[in-house]
């Protein structure tokens, strides 16, 4: 066999160790040049469409630029709304780590992927993960099974079905004003704590027909689980994996990861077959959304007004299992519980910051009610419309959802431009810079009630309040959800006034690790009859 110089040379001067070590650092380099080069290539997808993209890292796309890096998801919302909006654009690209996506600041553009061109965009960005029957709810769905279950759903939140759910969120009114009698004499309360268990058991009891009882026991279990289903791990690993889930849903789904803590997903799961076994084998029935959603597992038709009657409902759209049932409970009660309580928290805040408006939304309520001889009915608080200006006016400045994210089902072009949008990216709607632009909302960092008066909605553009989203697969619960904060603040503002604390922290600083608006240090109020 020929031996060549150079092997003759490496066997005199090299040894084996270190002919390993070249060979491992050649291969470390050829593999970096590979994985440069295989970057530099997905980095230039917006490039390859003419699209603007803000400054980005090579590796990590706008997850770790000045964009992305740090600060709370209101604030990156924010940022990345701003520099497109000062561009003059309408649109723009984003890397979040190896995914692509189309950020709209448009909203002519935002009416197109929401409602007009729906059919394009009918998906969310999460998905169903198989072993977890939790996440087989409304927001995870997709295609024709969202579709089926929307319409199934859909007569649930009708006015005639929230009537009737009235009562059972009545009752838990009475404990509320029994705690904040109770917390008289403390010079100062955290305002989130208490309606976050009040929010808590208004959804628990409506949802999962429980009487959760966490205003008098603030660790109970029902109470511990729904913030473990929501609150973003502290742990370094969970944490990362629960980001990547919200940042990159398509690199997730390639591994499978879980979504909900597993003893969370049991113990949800072990509430909902309790419950239905208990209120069937015993003829139990209740006001209460777990009702309905029996009743349309056992009778297969839900109806609630007269239009409804006549329509032809086949047995698919209207059958509906145990597991499906939990996974809708679960969602209206991890969706409603925090939402409600943040809502609340900051309208709170405001009023407390605005004792105008807090003397003339307690006006309003106090004459209503006078009318109505004291009762606090349904009718009641809808007779309350600067009320709702005044939680219209919250959520725009605090809107707990700060972006709203779809999925391109089949690809679309971009009206007015050659873009087309292939199926399967991912869109971003920044609805916190939206909320915040002067354009829409002069002064934004006011408060002002009346930007939702009805001279003052018809100046804007329909558009340019997204709240509680937009086309088909807006809020679901809208109605609900509203129900719950206007007797809320009504039980409250009836009977209490509110002053802000010195232990409330200004300007707020947000907190970078939960997935509802939230403020660091939490908000203290002070109150008194």
């Amino acid at each position: 066999m020929r031996v060549t110089k150079l092997e003759t040379y490496i066997h005199a001067y090299l040894s084996k160790e270190e002919m390993i070590s070249i060979l491992y650092l050649a291969l470390t380099i050829g593999f970096s040049i590979f994985v440069w080069i295989w970057l530099k290539r997905k980095r230039n997808f917006w490039k390859n469409f003419g699209v603007h993209t803000p400054p980005y890292s090579l590796i990590w796309g706008h997850f770790r630029t000045r964009y992305f890096q740090g600060g709370s998801p209101s604030q990156r919302v924010r940022i990345i709304y701003d520099y497109v909006r000062e561009k003059g654009l309408k649109y723009a690209g984003l890397y979040l780590l190896l995914d692509p996506w189309f950020v709209v600041v448009d909203l002519d553009l935002i009416k197109h992927i929401l409602q007009s061109d729906f059919q394009h965009f009918t998906d969310k960005i999460f998905d169903e993960v198989e072993g977890e029957p939790l996440t087989g709810h409304l927001l995870c769905l997709k295609g024709q099974r969202w579709k089926l279950m929307r319409k199934k759903l859909t007569p649930a939140f009708s006015s005639g079905k929230m009537k009737m759910m009235f009562e059972t969120f009545l009752a838990c009114t009475y404990t509320l004003r029994e705690v904040m009698d109770q917390e008289l004499s403390s010079p100062e309360i955290d305002i989130k704590d208490i309606l976050g268990r009040f929010s808590t058991d208004l959804i628990g009891s409506c949802a999962f027909g429980i009487k959760c009882n966490s205003l008098k026991e603030p660790h109970n279990e029902f109470r511990e689980m729904g913030k473990r289903s929501i609150q973003i791990p502290t742990r370094m690993i969970s944490s990362i994996k629960q980001k990547l889930i919200s940042i990159s849903p398509g690199l997730m789904r390639m591994f499978n990861v879980r979504v909900i803590p597993q003893d969370a997903h049991d113990f949800f799961m072990d509430v909902v077959q309790n419950t239905i076994e208990y209120r069937e084998k015993y003829n139990v029935t209740r006001k209460d959304l777990m009702q309905i959603l029996i009743d349309l597992k056992n009778r297969k038709k839900l109806v609630d007004d007269d239009e409804m009657m006549d329509e032809v409902i086949t047995e698919e759209e209207n059958t509906i299992s145990i597991n499906e049932i939990a996974a809708q409970a679960y969602v209206f009660f991890v969706g409603g519980f925090e939402t409600s309580a943040t809502v609340m928290t900051f309208c709170l805040y405001e009023l407390a910051k605005n004792p105008s408006i807090q003397d003339k939304v307690r006006q309003e309520i106090l004459e209503v009610l006078k009318r109505h001889d004291g009762n606090l009915t349904y009718d009641t608080i809808m007779e309350m419309p600067y009320l709702e200006k005044v939680i219209f006016e919250t959520i725009r400045k605090f809107p707990p959802s700060t972006v709203s994210a779809r999925t391109c089902t089949k690809d679309y072009k971009v009206p007015e431009t050659e873009i087309i949008l292939t199926k399967g990216m991912n869109i971003w709607i920044p609805t916190f810079g939206i909320h915040h632009d002067p354009k829409y909302y002069p002064d934004p960092e006011k408060f002002d009630p009346e930007r939702f008066s009805e001279e003052n909605k018809k100046l804007r553009h329909d558009f340019s309040f997204l709240g509680f989203g937009e086309g088909p697969r807006m809020c679901i619960g809208k109605r609900l959800g509203l129900m719950k904060t206007k007797l809320g603040l009504t039980t409250l503002l009836r009977n209490y006034e509110f002053s802000l604390s010195n232990r409330t922290k200004e300007p707020f600083q947000w907190d970078p690790d939960t997935p509802v608006l939230s403020v660091v240090g939490n908000i203290w109020l002070k109150h008194k009859k």
